[in-house]
Formats: C-alpha cells, sequence, structure tokens
C-alpha cells in the first residue's frame, strides 16, 4: 500500500490546522502512522488520494447507513442545489423531515432542527435548564455529547464528584454545575438523585454508549434514570445522536420502551450532510423562542440541500426496513472476529447492538468506561494497521464504534472475514 500522495497532503494540512485535521481521531494519533485522504467513496469503499481502496466500517462515524452516495440520496441532494443552497426562511421540506422525525420519535412532541450533534445537545440543555429553573445536570464517564464547555469534563474520584474541566480553555466555573457518574451505576445514581434531585435540571445519557466504544446499557440503569428523573422533575435527554435512526427506526427508545423527555438527533437524520435535531415535550419545547424565553437560533437551520439528503434517507429506511438484515450480517462478522481472536488465543470482548460493534482487546466484560480503557490500546493499534494494509478501514480509536451498511454484502464481509483472520494472526508477532 503506497501512501505517498497522503502523507504529502498531510504535510501541507499539518502547517493550515492543527494536527492536521478538523476533528482530532482523524489524525491517527491513537493507533500512529498518518491519516489517508479519501478521494471517494461509493457503497461500502473508500479509494484514497493513492488509488488505494477500503471496505470501510467507519461509515462517517455513523451517519451512512445506506454506504456513500447512495443513488437515490445523491439525485434527491443534486435536484434540490439545483433550486439554491440556503434560503434562511422556512420550507415545506423543513415540515416534512420534521414529520417523519416524529412519526419514528413519538417522545418528540416539537422539535428543532439544527446543524450538528453539539448544536443539539446544548440546546437541549438549555432548554431543559430554562423550563425548570435549575442549573446542574448529570452526564455519565465515557458519553460524549458534543463540545459545549460544560459537557467537557470527566469523573474524579467519588461516585457523585463534580466536574472538573477536561479540556484546556474551559474554567471550572463553567463546568462546576455537571455532575459526572459512572455508566450503568444504579446505586451512584440513585443516591445522587435522592440527595439532590430536585436541584438538577437535567440528565443526559447515550441510552445506548457509543462514544467509549459500544456499551450496551443495563436494562434496570435505564429504568432508574426515568423513574428518578419524574420523580424529581429532572428533564430526560437521550443523546442519540448515533443510535437514532441506527439501532431501529425509532432508535434506542423505542428498543428499550423508555421515553425521555427530550431527544438529541444526528448523523443519520441528515443523510451524510450536516444536520441534526432536538425535540421533546411539546410543554417544554414551547419555552424556545419565539413562544418562550429560551434563545436558539441558527442561520443554516434546516439547510434545504442536507434536509433532503436527510428526508430521502429516512424514507428509504421506512420503505425497507433493513434492520433484521443488518442485525443478521453485523452478528455474523462480530461472531467471525471473535473465532479468529480465539483461534490465535488473542483475548477480546465484542460489543454489538444492530449494525454498530466495538471490539475491544481485553479479557474482562466491558460495562462502562473503567473497564473500557483497561484495553489493550497497543494491540488495537496493530490491529488497525493489519486490517488497513489488507484493505479494511476500522475505526482509527479503540473506544470509537464501527458500523454496517446496507452496501455491506455477502461478498465484501466475506472478504474481511478473511482480512480479519489474517490481521488476528498478525498481530502475535512482536
Amino acid at each position: 500500500m503506497t501512501n505517498e500522495k497522503s502523507r504529502a497532503l498531510f504535510e501541507r494540512a499539518q502547517k493550515l490546522m492543527p494536527g492536521g485535521v478538523n476533528s482530532p481521531v482523524r489524525a491517527f494519533r491513537a493507533v500512529g502512522g498518518i491519516p489517508f485522504f479519501v478521494a471517494k467513496g461509493e457503497g461500502c469503499y473508500l479509494w484514497d488520494v493513492d488509488g488505494n481502496k477500503f471496505i470501510d466500517f467507519v461509515c462517517s462515524w455513523g451517519p451512512l447507513i445506506l454506504g456513500h452516495a447512495h443513488p437515490e440520496v445523491v439525485s434527491a441532494v443534486k435536484e434540490a442545489v439545483e433550486k439554491g443552497t440556503t434560503y434562511g426562511t422556512p420550507t415545506e421540506l423543513e415540515v416534512l423531515l420534521a414529520e417523519k422525525i416524529q412519526q419514528a420519535f413519538p417522545s418528540m412532541e416539537m422539535l428543532r432542527l439544527v446543524n450538528s450533534g453539539t448544536e443539539a445537545t446544548m440546546s437541549a440543555i438549555r432548554v431543559a435548564r430554562g423550563c425548570t429553573g435549575r442549573k446542574k445536570i448529570v452526564k455519565f464517564e465515557g458519553c460524549y455529547h458534543g463540545h459545549a464547555d460544560y459537557l467537557l469534563v470527566k469523573a474524579g474520584s467519588g461516585a457523585t464528584t463534580f466536574g472538573i474541566p477536561d479540556s484546556a480553555g474551559v474554567p471550572e466555573g463553567t463546568a462546576q454545575d455537571t455532575i459526572v457518574l459512572p455508566y450503568n451505576d444504579v446505586q451512584a445514581f440513585n443516591e445522587t438523585m435522592d440527595a439532590m434531585g430536585d436541584e438538577i435540571a437535567a440528565v443526559i445519557v447515550e441510552p445506548i454508549a457509543g462514544n467509549m466504544g459500544v456499551v450496551l446499557p443495563k436494562p434496570e440503569f435505564l429504568k432508574a434514570l426515568r423513574e428518578q428523573t419524574e420523580k424529581h422533575g429532572t428533564v430526560l435527554i437521550f443523546d442519540e445522536v448515533i443510535t437514532g435512526f441506527r439501532v431501529a427506526f425509532g432508535g434506542a427508545q423505542s428498543l428499550y420502551g423508555i421515553r425521555p423527555d427530550m431527544t438529541c438527533l444526528g448523523k443519520i437524520v441528515g443523510g451524510g450532510l450536516p444536520l441534526a435535531a432536538y425535540g421533546g415535550r411539546k410543554e417544554i419545547m414551547q419555552s424556545v423562542a419565539p413562544l418562550g424565553p429560551v434563545y436558539q437560533a441558527g442561520t443554516l437551520s434546516g439547510n434545504p440541500v442536507a434536509v433532503t439528503a436527510g428526508l430521502k434517507t429516512l424514507e428509504i429506511l421506512e420503505r425497507d426496513n433493513p434492520y433484521p438484515e443488518l442485525e443478521s450480517k453485523t452478528r455474523q462478522l462480530t461472531e467471525v472476529i471473535a473465532e479468529a481472536a480465539k483461534e490465535f488465543s488473542i483475548p477480546v470482548q465484542i460489543n454489538q447492538i444492530a449494525s454498530m460493534f466495538t471490539v475491544f482487546f481485553t479479557d474482562q466484560p466491558v460495562t462502562d468506561y473503567s473497564s473500557a480503557k483497561r484495553s489493550d490500546t497497543q494491540r488495537y493499534a496493530r490491529f488497525f494497521h493489519a486490517l488497513l494494509e489488507r484493505g479494511v478501514y476500522f475505526p482509527p480509536s479503540q473506544f470509537e464504534a464501527a458500523f454496517v451498511s446496507t452496501a455491506h454484502d455477502g461478498k465484501v464481509l466475506a472478504a474481511t472475514q478473511e482480512a480479519v483472520r489474517l490481521a488476528m494472526k498478525a498481530i502475535l508477532s512482536p
């Protein structure tokens, strides 16, 4: 595999952008080496500027459930862009997409379209604080909800440690009202809510974690979140930026039968273009301007091109219902990975639900951030590069989710399975 053009581009990029990238994980620092620069994507494949071809299991970090450049989506976007790229005024398309989202997520009785997952989560928390008149929020260790200051915090020692800034440039005062608890720890959550529930505006959670790798919730965990927030008048926010339309058409909340007060969507909802949404109970969302005192706005919110891509993607998902087949293909792949690891006596834990999964290089179950961090990241890095050399692109970090799309057919999965076996064998070498 040659990378002369990617290397040259990376050298130029590093002079212009921090780390040479526009989002940190793209720099490949977690796995070493340099990133490849993409020339095009089609179906389940990526081609880089050096002509290398990769089977893509990153899928732009989740949005491309239909694969790259799906013909129907591309056709719809071409038609939309010929009519103009942005208007700054309402369109029928926005209403159609909002109706489609509300149909899939009945808990989102009213909603707003925004441009990114970060916008969605920060807006939802502002609304929750505005309608409750409270300041404190609860998040869970290992769950990423965008780069708003008060969300960039991690847990210190103890079960109910107040937030410590996890990024330079975040004042301690900004984070002091953020409480970070261990994911899946019902006791720690119950104790916190019993002690200060009436002071907490919102509890925000990934109902299925995807940002420490895939970590599934214990059934009693989500149930406790719902019961305690209802008891204390706290707004329960499900961050389904990853899981919305990925694990099911109605997201994780439809799988687990838990109805949150607010939901944040992103990634798939935009069909590969920058688009996100937040919404919830009508009485909560009516606090948003111009109906209420909570201000939120965006010049490009509801952009007609992005809305078109999202609407067409959701129409295809509803029409074709690919979820059973995606689940089957993903389970088949993860079983083969587990078998290959066992063949070479390499300890792995594979967490999988629907079409998302993570291969953790550890011999212990991964149920929270602490157990995820015990994974052998150096071994994962070797696994990543061994796969890349064989034309398979997995996430360039141990702590990210991999995704299967409708474009990954049987032939592609068979090729991946062989590459996985060879990669497992290769990483045994010093």
